[in-house]
């Protein structure tokens, strides 16, 4: 019986990991690893035509399952174009395991053909980045490197020269039991005491909640209810905490709508829950705020707290609730929710008026009719700009609905390789890819793995020719637009031309019945929709401090948004209000 080569272990090392997949492109430092794939049938390799595009979508994966996912590069460049999207995958907390490989061993350190140093490359977007320069190093640095990933939630790199891959694995080695699942964190008795003294003592309650509040809804709820507080959220906490939620009042942030800037400043205790909500210009500085949060190193980083609890936020509010006295003065509660819903009836007319006859179409109007024909489960992955813009206003989540994006990260072209992570997953989920024409024609390549793997990704392209959210920061700071106008083509016919589905809106009426063809198609799909290049977004409140760093504009192209469904939301929840 043949000896197992180094190749031949790391790939049964993954697939003990839970690893089913490894994204990447082939090369000739990669070559060993491949082959041990293709004589595995417990793992796939998916060929996508960037190597940015296999880390995307490895991070996409392990944020929709919350298990290990993981990429390759060969040596040099290869590796190189994995590291944006592992920055996007390490900042958004996703377990992401990336090999790279590297140049002969013995020709380390001798400017070699398409040498760099991997293992110091991918410091700064990992928790673990380690070389392995000889055999024995095997298993251990593939086991500490997982224990890594997962553990930490966030990215570890491997880093193997090819010919090292192609030897002999080390006899008796020690492959020990892999943890592939992270505990619950409950605080101790002593915090949680301390939090229901704050509260008890509050008058005025506030949650705002993040990502970290994922299956953390009832306790939510029934926490809300008992301490009479506004729940608000960031882009982030939007998908676990809005739906089915009587004490909805928006979301605060740049991108944000409704009263929850308002009753997260007019509070006398503002709670975050599981939140790293990175604008600080948008947090009160009056109020005693408590922060909770699984991940130490979160609390505290972006506001002064008068009190720091480490804990998931489950665990945390069902010690805490026992604790806390039940309030009954709603007032507070009550006078926000009146607020949230005047402020949605006071914006929604915007993508309303005239729809029907206006050209460009409103990119409201695409995103409010998306979000009425996907499906009630589908999985969207929205591109940095303005489509974060549309998904915030207008998917209503449901507790099934996902949303990912480079909500952290902040980089273009996400959506469409993240779709490629979502629907490897499950074929037969609806994957929907918000893509702005520029993110989308940045990554265009990878719309062929799309078709090569026959992935049945609807991308809904909203085309402006612009690079608009480039244009709000010129126009923040009294510049005008330069270098933003994108000369483009159809791309419905480049998606004809490459095999899938596509078709080209550019009168509002033409769009309902071409989502729902894309959507019965059972392909790829591509609706490539002419967009209003000058419709732009406002939040509810602004300061000088809030402009820094990011795109708003006060300019008079500026409209007011809409919030879709939101609306109704809002209205439904003000009937809880009980009457005099």
């Amino acid at each position: 019986m043949a000896k197992q080569t180094v190749a031949e272990q790391f790939v049964d090392i993954l697939v003990r990991a839970g690893v089913r997949r490894l994204y990447g492109v082939v090369g000739d430092s990669l070559n060993p690893v491949v082959d041990a794939i293709r004589r595995n049938s417990a793992i796939d390799w998916i060929q996508v035509r960037h190597e940015e595009t296999a880390a995307f979508a490895a991070g996409a994966e392990a944020q929709l399952t919350g298990s290990l996912a993981a990429c390759a590069g060969s040596c040099g460049p290869g590796n190189l174009h994995l590291i944006n999207g592992l920055f996007d995958a390490h900042r958004s907390m996703a377990p992401v395991l990336a090999l790279a490989s590297h140049i002969p061993s013995s020709e380390i350190g001798t400017t070699f053909f398409q040498e760099t140093h991997p293992d110091r490359l991918f410091v700064e977007c990992s928790h673990y980045s380690e070389l392995i320069s000889s055999t024995q190093q095997m298993p251990r640095v593939l086991q500490t490197a997982i224990q890594h990933a997962i553990g930490q939630s966030g990215v570890a790199v491997v880093s193997i020269p090819g010919d090292i891959a192609a030897e002999p694995a080390p006899e008796r080695a020690i492959e020990h039991a892999l943890v592939t699942a992270r505990p619950s964190v409950r605080p101790g008795d002593d915090e949680l005491d301390a939090l229901a003294a704050m509260i008890d003592e509050a008058d005025k309650v506030t949650l705002f909640c993040g990502s970290g509040t994922a299956g953390a809804h009832a306790e939510v709820m029934e926490f809300a209810e008992r301490v009479k507080s506004p729940v608000g959220h960031a882009l982030r906490g939007k998908e676990w905490i809005q739906y089915d939620n009587p004490y909805d009042v928006g979301m605060s942030g740049l991108l944000g709508y409704g009263a929850a800037y308002e009753a997260t400043h007019e509070c006398d205790l503002l709670i975050l829950l599981g939140t790293d909500f990175p604008y600080n210009a948008f947090l009160p500085d009056d109020v005693k705020i408590v922060q909770v949060d699984v991940r130490p190193e979160h609390l505290g980083r972006r506001t002064t707290l008068d009190l720091a609890v480490w804990g998931d936020v489950r665990e945390t509010l069902r010690g805490l609730i026992p604790k806390v006295r039940p309030k009954e003065n709603r007032k507070f509660l009550d006078r926000m929710l009146k607020k949230h819903a005047e402020a949605l009836e006071g914006v929604v007319k915007a993508y309303t008026r005239k729809v029907e006859k206006h050209t460009p179409i409103h990119p409201e109007y695409v995103a409010s009719v998306l979000d009425e024909e996907a499906a009630d489960d589908a999985v969207f992955t929205v591109d940095t700009g303005m489509c974060n813009v549309w998904a915030a206003r207008y998917l209503t989540p449901n507790g099934r609905r996902r949303v990912i994006g480079s909500f952290s990260h902040g980089s273009m072209a996400n959506a469409l390789p993240q779709a490629i992570g979502a629907q490897f997953i499950d074929r037969r989920r609806q994957v929907v890819s918000m893509s702005g024409d520029g993110g989308f024609s940045m990554l265009m390549g990878d719309f062929l793995t799309l078709v090569q793997y026959d992935l049945p990704v609807k991308v809904v392209l909203f085309n402006n020719s612009s690079l608009g959210m480039v244009e709000l920061e010129m126009l923040v700071s009294g510049l005008p637009s330069y270098g933003t106008t994108n000369q483009n083509p159809d791309f419905s016919a480049i998606a004809r031309a490459a095999g899938a589905h596509g078709v080209r809106v550019e009168k509002p009426k033409q769009l309902r019945g071409a989502l729902r063809d894309a959507f019965r198609h059972k392909g790829p799909a591509l609706v490539d929709i002419v967009t209003d290049p000058n419709a732009l977004s406002m939040p509810p409140k602004i300061s000088a401090e809030m402009v820094s760093g990011f795109a708003l504009s006060a300019g008079k192209m500026v409209l007011d948004g809409g919030v879709g469904r939101m609306l109704q939301m809002a209205r439904s929840n003000l009937r809880n209000i009980p009457r005099p």
